[in-house]
């Protein structure tokens, strides 16, 4: 039996190469398109492109045919439109666009694109998928036009995809500038840092339960033309999280409040993940504390 071929958008960001590297444990045939190529393990092939970029995305991706496509593509940003805000959405979805025109379909199983917890907006908690979107910016409406973009392209070209909404992922290796992070590398250094007030209700979901639902998701039949929320579905505060990480550090001064809510900011974002545990027979297993202590070792590990 051949290798399953797998193409990961965005391969060498936090999702993307948790991705790579659980694909090349199970000895597929991986390729990763980005716009560079650092973290990528030994074996995998590289494509340098961006999907904006249709012609040059085309040369790149000439004669390739895969049999999944889980695509990671784009970068969490909450600039505002009048701000800079059209090159997130070219980025999330007019790159999406140029990516499925030029895919050779007819060899393609599965396509997994990873979407948004903020596609809700402001919606009422638990955010279910049947809940309308209501994006409050330029990221979040990119990432909602993606979703319908793939879910149109399901009923009516029969294009095998599911997109997944992840809320807060988390785990080791995940970029300093996000927040756990942020708030771990805060104690660590023991010196006062800015967040805000905390009295907002997030749902944090530790990295290999996401990339469980990824690989679930696509040998999946039952997932095609589905939306996934993929998150613990447990709701937890933003200031319990901080307190939680100072804590299991042992140390940190976190100076709440100095930070404002941002505009139009959800208090209360945290999903109904029934339709996951359903369709995929999937359910979290790693719980805050647990995913906390391994993410805070390998930060450690990284002095």
């Amino acid at each position: 039996m051949s290798q399953p071929r797998l193409l990961v958008v965005g391969g060498s960001g936090f999702i993307g190469r948790h991705v790579v590297s659980r694909a090349g444990a199970m000895n597929w045939d991986v390729t990763c398109l980005s716009l560079n190529t650092r973290q990528l393990p030994k074996g995998v092939s590289s494509v340098v492109a961006d999907l904006s970029d249709r012609t040059a995305l085309n040369a790149s991706l000439a004669d390739a045919r895969f049999d999944y496509v889980v695509n990671c593509g784009g970068y969490i940003d909450h600039t505002l439109f009048k701000s800079g805000g059209r090159k997130l959405l070219e980025s999330h979805f007019d790159g999406l666009m140029n990516l499925v025109e030029i895919l050779d379909r007819s060899t393609l199983k599965s396509f997994v694109n990873i979407g948004s917890s903020d596609e809700y907006g402001s919606g009422l908690a638990p955010q279910a998928e049947s809940l309308r979107e209501a994006p409050i910016s330029p990221y979040s409406l990119g990432k909602t036009a993606a979703t319908h973009f793939l879910q149109m392209l399901h009923r009516t070209e029969a294009l095998p995809t599911t997109t997944l909404r992840l809320f807060l992922t988390y785990g080791p290796g995940q970029s300093e500038n996000r927040f756990i992070p942020q708030i771990i590398r805060g104690c660590l250094k023991d010196v006062p840092f800015p967040v805000s007030g905390g009295q907002q209700l997030r749902d944090f979901c530790f990295i290999d339960d996401t990339i469980r639902a990824i690989f679930m998701t696509l040998e999946s039949a039952k997932a095609r033309g589905e939306v996934l929320n993929i998150a613990s579905g447990q709701p937890i505060t933003i200031r319990e999280m901080i307190e939680n990480v100072r804590r299991m550090v042992g140390r940190g001064q976190p100076q709440f409040g100095q930070l404002a809510y941002r505009p139009g900011e959800n208090m209360a974002l945290y999903a109904d993940i029934s339709r996951a545990k359903a369709l995929l027979g999937w359910t979290p297993e790693v719980d805050i504390s647990e995913g906390l202590k391994r993410t805070l070792s390998w930060m450690e590990s990284q002095k």
